[in-house]
């Protein structure tokens, strides 16, 4: 049975809002459909350094922890490849059958193309 955790700085900043929505989103996308990794969008922002953060809720459908480790990963939207880069994430190792929230942050040498900042989906490439 897949479970949420939530790391432990998020556990600590999450508002209630942003819990709610993550729980929603557990609850609606926590089945697995033959990927072993899944990633569900959650929400997609630009900070003041005009770098673009994607939060996603990262489903570990397997029965070994899942780490980004030199993973490539590229954001879309509307099937149009906005932004690639490679990833390597020691704080985010999820256990298996569980699934958590994170952001990735695109650098801004990342972005191919504007952002609009809705329907996006990020996926691993490599």
């Amino acid at each position: 049975m897949q479970t949420l955790k939530f790391e432990s700085s998020w556990d600590k900043a999450l508002s209630n809002k942003d819990r709610k929505a993550i729980e929603a989103t557990f609850i609606k996308t926590n089945t697995f459909n033959n990927e072993r990794i899944q990633i569900s969008p959650l929400w997609q922002a630009v900070n003041y350094k005009n770098e673009l953060l994607v939060t996603v809720l990262l489903h570990n459908f397997t029965n070994h922890p899942y780490s980004f480790n030199e993973t490539i990963l590229g954001y879309t939207e509307h099937s149009k490849l906005l932004a690639k880069h490679t990833f390597t994430i020691p704080a985010l190792n999820i256990p298996p059958k569980t699934s958590m929230p994170w952001t990735c942050i695109f650098p801004l040498e990342s972005l191919a193309d504007v952002s609009v900042l809705q329907n996006g989906i990020l996926t691993v490439i490599r």
